[in-house]
């Protein structure tokens, strides 16, 4: 396990709030020298601690702010089932995150498109044609009142 120093929180917290700073901009803010910086954040890279740097899009302005959480159901929870159900999630990009979970369903999924229309094509044509699946239920997003990536360190 990775040893992470205040100084390096400091550096993951601003990364997480915008992680197009400059190594330049991080040191000023944090008190330490830019090579300092870059070194630190290439063993925090090196270490996995960050894993990657994504950009946040505005679901509004492109068209797929609709929100769905679908619940999946599968026939059985035999090793076939689940890698095929899997397999078949990563090639559909409406879904933008999928967590196995436990209680009476077996999937949780994040599913973004422009519309119920959309959603509803979605479900006919591409994820009820999975195997496997026994059941879903839907629910929709009425309002965002968190939404944030950040992880409190």
């Amino acid at each position: 396990m990775p040893k992470i120093d205040e100084k390096d929180k400091q550096i993951l917290n601003l990364l997480q709030e915008d992680s197009s700073q400059t190594t330049k901009q991080i040191a000023v803010k944090i008190n330490l020298s830019q090579t300092a910086v870059y070194e630190r954040i290439k063993r925090l890279e090196k270490q996995h601690v960050i894993s990657r740097y994504v950009t946040l899009l505005d679901l509004e302005n492109i068209e797929k702010d609709f929100t769905a959480f679908c619940m999946v159901k599968l026939i059985d929870h035999t090793k076939k089932s689940l890698v095929n159900f899997e397999k078949n999630i990563l090639n559909l990009n409406e879904i933008t995150e999928c967590f196995h979970i436990s209680g009476d369903y077996d999937y949780l999924l994040k599913i973004n498109v422009k519309n119920i229309k959309a959603y509803r094509k979605f479900m006919v044509d591409k994820l009820t044609s999975i195997p496997f699946i026994s059941s879903t239920q839907s629910a929709f997003n009425i309002n965002t009142v968190k939404y944030s990536t950040s992880i409190t360190l």
